[in-house]
């Protein structure tokens, strides 16, 4: 089947995923300008995971222009891989919430876990596309290029997600650079990123 539908969807849900993210955010009572420098964590959280979401839409439409066509078992791997990032809004709020209080490693390692897990169902959604769905006519340099930069991901996510039974701060700095890297990648690099 073709990949309109397939994508109109997954817009769909990037595009909640995204939007929930700034309606987590809210000015506590009292002084309002107290309120919006104590919402620093929030702005920080919401940019990181704002953008990470845009990386994986971006790529997933990457995915998406190789294929000639979607099948069945294609359709509920993406189901899986945008079910976990509609989830993202939560471990984000969380993560926010508890970076400079009690609870902030358990809440990094719930936010690199749920990365953890998005990046292993977008190997599967990559590798499965790459293995039976690749249009004949695809060009090879960029389909080698896109394994290449998703290969790191999942251990990417793992190394900062156990730094964070250590140290929130220092995980928070890691999940920035990931995103940091894969957007430099996408955008100055010949292949895409995930």
């Amino acid at each position: 089947m073709s990949t309109n539908r397939l994508e109109t969807f997954a817009d769909g849900v990037f595009a909640i995923a995204a939007t929930l993210l700034i309606l987590e955010i809210q000015l506590p009572g009292g002084d309002v300008g107290q309120g919006l420098r104590e919402l620093w964590p929030s702005y920080f959280a919401y940019a990181l995971s704002f953008l990470s979401i845009g990386i994986m839409w971006v790529n997933h439409h990457v995915v998406l222009s190789f294929i000639r066509k979607a099948d069945r078992i294609f359709l509920f791997i993406n189901l899986f891989l945008l079910m976990a990032i509609a989830f993202v809004p939560f471990p984000t709020a969380v993560f926010a919430d508890h970076i400079e209080k009690e609870g902030a490693r358990e809440a990094a390692v719930a936010y690199g876990l749920t990365f953890v897990v998005i990046a292993v169902f977008f190997q599967f959604f990559w590798q499965y596309a790459y293995r039976r769905l690749l249009r004949p006519d695809a060009d090879r340099r960029e389909v080698s290029g896109i394994n290449r930069s998703y290969l790191p991901g999942v251990p990417l996510y793992v190394v900062a997600t156990l730094v964070a039974l250590v140290s929130a701060t220092a995980a928070l700095a890691l999940f920035a650079a990931i995103a940091l890297v894969y957007v430099s990648a996408s955008i100055w690099g010949d292949e895409a990123a995930a």
